[in-house]
């Protein structure tokens, strides 16, 4: 959730993956639907020069994680947080919230895959390699969402142990029902990374290893 200081009632909900997908201009991978897995929201990176309206350069959808997705209201699927953060989430808020910033204060009580599949534009083919890109995505997942286990100093912090290109491997991906030529990452404790050269796209995902069992690490060009 991005912080203003407009009332809250006020405040236009974020853009959705659909509509970000239709800025991106090129087609966006998600997950391969799965009952675990339901989309939670997206975050985009975009650059304009000189004035320019901006052109997005990446895509990447988070998503709200169902251990037991039969029973959603299955204490199993509960996030791990600590008592200040679960008396926050079931405290009454102080103000009116528009309906979505109270669904998504509801799925903060869910694990979940923060910007966990994400479609980035080939800008530069000399210096933006595949493996360029898995790493700065794997990085980038652990930067944030590790933080207390891995981020060394204060704000923003340097991240120990990153991986580079020496970690990765070579492996098929599967991406609309066939197998593509791709990269891992399987040498962190933390998080399993996965990524594909489409050509003008790449592909890549970052997975905590707790949350691998859940997940089926197949890929969907989204309609």
């Amino acid at each position: 959730m991005y912080f203003t200081d407009r009332e809250p009632m006020d405040v236009p909900p974020p853009p959705t993956v659909d509509t970000a997908a239709k800025m991106f201009g090129t087609p966006v991978i998600g997950f391969l639907p799965q009952a675990s897995l339901s989309e939670l929201g997206v975050g985009t990176v975009g650059t304009s020069t000189n004035g320019s309206p901006s052109i997005l350069e990446s895509v990447a959808i988070s998503y709200t994680l169902w251990r037991n997705p039969q029973d959603h209201d299955d204490p199993a699927n509960f996030a791990d947080v600590d008592g200040k953060e679960r008396d926050s989430l079931e405290r009454e808020p102080s103000k009116p919230l528009p309906d979505w910033m109270l669904e998504f204060r509801k799925l903060m009580r869910y694990p979940s895959l923060w910007e966990a599949v994400m479609t980035t534009r080939v800008m530069d083919t000399e210096g933006q390699t595949p493996e360029s890109v898995l790493v700065a995505h794997t990085n980038h997942i652990l930067m944030n969402t590790f933080r207390e286990q891995r981020v060394l100093g204060e704000f923003p912090g340097n991240l120990d142990s990153p991986v580079t290109e020496r970690h990765i491997q070579r492996v098929g991906v599967p991406l609309d029902g066939v197998g593509v030529p791709g990269l891992r990452i399987d040498s962190d404790p933390h998080v399993y990374s996965i990524g594909a050269d489409l050509g003008d796209r790449i592909l890549t995902a970052v997975v905590a290893r707790d949350h691998l069992p859940y997940v089926t690490l197949a890929f969907q060009t989204r309609a």
